[in-house]
């Protein structure tokens, strides 16, 4: 029986540098930015979940559940992976955010098997030079420790991780893999790369 894994995207931020639109919903090639991560991901896993904390309706025009965080007042991609981890039933959630357009199309396969070949709780994914704390393959059991982690006042995903028995899966042979989009000009600039991708 294959193990199931499902996913959540991330689309709860305040992208105050996108001049505070909507992350998720600015259009990339003609599509909103969230729908590439969608296409990447929907054939590697059982269920998308959607983590909005606004335009709700938009995005449940894509056909998946979506949700907000529990904890109000924008905490940061953590509250968003701590409801996700209550609404899956999954043995493994994937932590993706939807900013980023280009994410492996083997991301939880390679995640997966680095994880289980070390009995790890989760894995990081690397784009070969730093690790990407917003890419995790979790076990949602790690709930209780994330709340515990967010409630105690910090933020910074890569400390709690720490804590725990995580492994790196590094995608080193995809280096635009989680280039994610923060700025109009890094906008243009991804779009050039996709439109680069499909011609060859």
């Amino acid at each position: 029986m294959a193990v199931q894994v499902d996913a959540v995207i991330l689309a709860g931020g305040m992208a105050r540098r996108m001049g505070g639109n909507d992350k998720g919903l600015v259009e990339l090639r003609d599509q909103p930015m969230i729908k590439h991560a969608i296409d990447r991901i929907k054939p590697q896993v059982k269920e998308i979940l959607i983590n909005a904390n606004r335009n709700q309706n938009r995005y449940s025009e894509f056909g998946f559940k979506v949700f907000s965080d529990q904890d109000s007042g924008y905490l940061g991609p953590l509250a968003g992976m701590i409801t996700a981890m209550s609404e899956t039933n999954a043995e493994y959630l994937l932590v993706v955010p939807c900013d980023c357009p280009l994410l492996p199309t083997d991301l939880v396969a390679r995640m997966l098997a680095k994880l289980t070949a070390e009995d790890a709780e989760l894995a990081v994914a690397s784009d070969g030079k730093r690790e990407q704390p917003v890419v995790m393959l979790l076990k949602p059991s790690l709930r209780a420790s994330m709340k515990a982690f967010l409630d105690a006042g910090e933020r910074k995903i890569d400390f709690w991780y720490a804590k725990h028995h995580y492994v790196v899966a590094e995608f080193a042979d995809q280096p635009n893999a989680f280039v994610n989009v923060n700025t109009p000009e890094q906008k243009q600039q991804l779009g050039d790369a996709i439109a680069n991708e499909e011609h060859h």
